[in-house]
């Protein structure tokens, strides 16, 4: 078994930020079935626990203004989940998983799409077939709330006398 200490390379680091705001933000059961998908004809590998997962809370920090000073705005509930799959090729990538909630069972699949996108026989394929499809249902939630907000929005004026 092959396990790396060696920091990732800016573009690597890049891509696993992206891949994991994209897990943390999907729903269990868009995930799930979007990493059935994407597994379809490949054995799910066995893994095991670094950390099982376990739920807790963690501060929301806020900034006045928005740019401003920051501020303890409250706690939220977190679920994380730390685990390595048992690989034939002997590479043993780290999968974690942090995210809003209480649910286990999202965390556990976040955490192996983690790790399996990590892994050279897993990585175009989720990349193509999970990745992308997630973060184009999140991009176009976001222009509907964007476009649902819009549509609210008030417009005010002064109108100056002119005497």
């Amino acid at each position: 078994m092959s396990i790396s200490n060696e920091p990732l390379d800016a573009a690597q680091s890049t891509a696993r930020r992206e891949w994991m705001g994209v897990l943390a933000r999907t729903p269990r059961e868009h995930l799930e079935a979007a990493l059935d998908a994407a597994l379809q004809g490949a054995r799910v590998p066995a893994y095991d626990w670094l950390r099982a997962p376990e739920i807790g809370l963690a501060m929301v920090r806020g900034r006045i203004g928005g740019t401003g000073d920051a501020f303890n705005l409250g706690e939220v509930t977190v679920t994380r989940a730390t685990l390595r799959p048992k690989l034939d090729d002997g590479h043993a990538p780290v999968g974690v998983a942090v995210h809003m909630g209480r649910d286990k069972a999202r965390a556990t699949l976040a955490a192996l799409a983690d790790a399996l996108l990590q892994t050279p026989a897993f990585a175009e394929r989720l990349q193509t077939r999970l990745i992308a499809p997630l973060a184009a249902r999140i991009a176009d939630e976001r222009r509907r709330k964007e476009t649902e907000a819009a549509s609210t929005k008030v417009e005010f004026f002064t109108m100056v006398r002119g005497e």
